[in-house]
């Protein structure tokens, strides 16, 4: 429960919508549907902008799944790459059984280039993801962070109903969180589930952290805005149940981060 004064001042700043917001929580107590406000206060909403007051029309988007994560300078290191790699096929198991999209991403680089080289071993998909790519709705290659940056699929989500974007693979980051903060604009609502995810260790002259303080941090980021975080085991009952995920917000987990600390 937010303090009524911090409410107060909250939305005088504009950091949260006056529109309503009517949550109903489902019996499994795992997913709650939502009605109300706009991007600030991250509610779920049609593609074209609306409110969506049914289920989510969702497509799985398993972003860069290839070997140059397992092994070479980019491999993850949190959650273990092993484990995340079979929630990744998990998940994309649970979309094929319930009939929505998958699509699988590859990054690409230069001919030559140290990562990514067309071609190369790290550019290929991990085997686990290959075996399931050919059911795949969809494969595009990209060059840029964000997956909409590669091709058609802005058009190809819109033509085909999709309103909700799962994102699963690597890395949170990079290409996940870059993804979901390009889907903002866009109309799309954003999903990440954190333990089909991974992250990497990182330091540079602005200091260094841990893939497990990367990943933890970006996770509690995103929930605050940019996307409805879970695991997969809490969406694949959301996807039975055709059913949104609850998110947080900006207003809120603010509020709740200075109670925090």
């Amino acid at each position: 429960m937010i303090p009524s004064k911090a409410w107060m001042a909250i939305r005088m700043v504009g950091l949260i919508s006056s529109k309503s917001d009517i949550s109903a929580t489902h019996a499994t107590g795992a997913v709650v549907s939502r009605i109300g406000g706009d991007g600030a206060t991250g509610h779920h909403r049609h593609s074209s902008g609306g409110l969506s007051v049914n289920a989510p029309r969702r497509a799985l988007i398993v972003i860069d799944a290839q070997q140059e994560y397992f092994d070479g300078p980019l491999i993850v290191q949190h959650p273990p790459r092993d484990e995340s790699l079979a929630r990744i096929a998990g998940a994309m198991d649970t979309a094929a059984d319930a009939g929505l999209p998958v699509i699988t991403v590859q990054h690409e680089t230069a001919e030559g280039a140290p990562v990514f080289a067309p071609g190369s071993e790290g550019w290929k998909l991990h085997p686990a993801i290959e075996r399931r790519a050919p059911s795949a709705s969809k494969h595009l290659v990209k060059g840029y962070s964000s997956v909409f940056g590669a091709g058609d699929l802005t058009e190809w989500l819109r033509a085909n109903g999709i309103d909700t974007i799962t994102l699963v693979g690597y890395m949170t980051n990079n290409c996940v969180l870059a993804t979901a903060a390009a889907a903002e604009p866009l109309g799309f609502a954003v999903e990440v589930l954190s333990d089909a995810t991974g992250a990497i260790h990182l330091s540079n002259e602005a200091g260094k952290v841990s893939a497990r303080q990367v990943h933890d941090t970006l996770m509690v980021l995103l929930h605050s805005n940019w996307a409805a975080v879970t695991d997969t085991a809490t969406w694949a009952e959301a996807v039975a149940a055709k059913a949104p995920l609850d998110k947080s917000d900006l207003g809120t987990s603010a509020v709740q981060g200075r109670t925090a600390h």
